[in-house]
């Protein structure tokens, strides 16, 4: 974070590739006014891009892998602030000193706050997020009482000081654990929302990356996140699951080796849990991706095409946080594991699974898209090349777009 606290004006500026293009079966250019010139005459500088975006035809890449950087470019993605209508009502402020903090602050994307999550110092407000609070310019929350900025964590009174000197109208929620936190920030939405949801997810405090798929979730959808350790549940996350009256539709995110069996039976008092699992955390995070209850509605359900994925590595977890809106408006999208290496098995076959087959022409639809969250440094040009081909529409008789019916006369 504190690499991305000078970026500032620097962000807001895409720089275009400006490249040479040559014939090998010539060495002339033929230009207006000026034919038959060598192409040793010509010297085409070289660019490099630093540009927020790079986007394939089926993938767009948010370019960089400092989490405030790729913070602000979710929130310029998907918040325009033309006008009252692509603004946000509220931002989310937060730290990313402590994950399990930073991940329940996503239940407060969801409406009525509809904002983004940016990051924060523990004592400081970085430029990046200043310069972005001043162009969102928030509109306020009206059930909130007009509150445009919302502070998660215990972060220092400097933080709030200068958020309030640029005129924005804050609120906070604090708490002195994780387990604490999510159930206060549980409250928080249940009052703001003027609901109490009774799907309820259960995730480990202990593993990153088995509770990290369930952040989209929590920032598309009401339903909070809600913290136990492998074999205890915490007292907060009790009283949490109490105000649901033993009615509470309990999802356990994660294998039994992260959340025992002990626990998702003392969690059967609070009401029906159901455990979303995979053997390692690609696995897992593609489990939930597919799951649906058809009974209550909960999961993205996600097993035919024309849907849209967001794949982050598991060695750059706070870059799933900084994405967590592009669940929340555009084309929504669970979280999807991979390594710096490539893609696992099991994310392989899933996405394949999902490739759009078109009967006549392409033009049929339906289309997929992928998010890739970091730069070429930890998802390669090359496995971006093959996210793009797994969603390309194909043909249902095999052969690409020269399956096409009346390509062969």
């Amino acid at each position: 974070m504190k690499n991305s606290v000078k970026l500032g004006a620097a962000l807001l500026v895409t720089l275009f590739v400006i490249s040479a293009c040559s014939d090998s079966r010539s060495n002339t250019i033929s230009q207006a006014g000026d034919s038959n010139r060598t192409l040793n005459e010509v010297k085409a500088a070289e660019f490099k891009a630093v540009a927020p975006w790079i986007a394939s035809k089926n993938t767009t890449r948010i370019n960089t892998d400092d989490p405030g950087e790729a913070a602000v470019t979710v929130s310029r993605t998907l918040w325009m602030a033309s006008s009252e209508n692509n603004r946000p009502g509220s931002i989310i402020l937060t730290t990313l000193d402590n994950w399990q903090n930073a991940v329940v602050s996503a239940n407060l994307i969801h409406h009525p706050s509809n904002g983004p999550i940016l990051f924060v110092e523990q004592d400081e407000l970085p430029e990046a997020t200043e310069a972005e609070l001043k162009r969102l310019k928030p509109i306020g929350v009206e059930e909130n009482g007009g509150v445009q900025v919302i502070l998660v964590g215990n972060l220092d009174q400097k933080v709030e000081d200068q958020v309030k000197k640029l005129g924005f109208k804050t609120d906070k929620v604090s708490a002195g654990n994780p387990a604490a936190l999510a159930k206060a920030i549980d409250a928080y939405y249940a009052k703001l929302a003027g609901e109490n949801p009774f799907s309820v997810i259960i995730g480990s405090m202990e593993s990153r990356e088995y509770t990290m798929p369930a952040i989209n979730w929590i920032a598309h959808m009401p339903e909070p996140l809600l913290y136990v350790n492998q074999n205890e549940i915490p007292p907060e996350t009790k009283e949490a699951l109490e105000t649901r009256e033993g009615k509470a539709n309990i999802y356990i995110l994660g294998p039994e080796s992260v959340i025992s069996a002990k626990v998702e039976n003392e969690l059967e008092q609070y009401g029906n849990p159901i455990r979303i699992s995979g053997e390692d955390p690609y696995a897992n995070a593609v489990a939930f991706a597919k799951y649906k209850d058809p009974k209550t509605g909960f999961g993205w359900g996600i097993t035919t095409p024309g849907h849209n994925l967001s794949f982050v590595t598991v060695d750059s977890p706070d870059l799933a946080i900084a994405g967590a809106p592009f669940s929340h408006l555009g084309k929504h999208t669970p979280l999807i594991w991979m390594n710096k290496s490539g893609i696992p098995e099991s994310v392989m076959s899933y996405v394949m699974s999902l490739q759009p087959k078109y009967e006549s022409s392409p033009t049929e639809g339906p289309y997929n898209h992928a998010w890739l969250i970091g730069s070429e440094a930890i998802i390669s040009t090359k496995v971006q090349g093959e996210i793009d081909s797994m969603l390309e529409i194909e043909s249902k008789l095999g052969g690409g777009h020269g399956s096409m019916p009346g390509m062969n006369h």
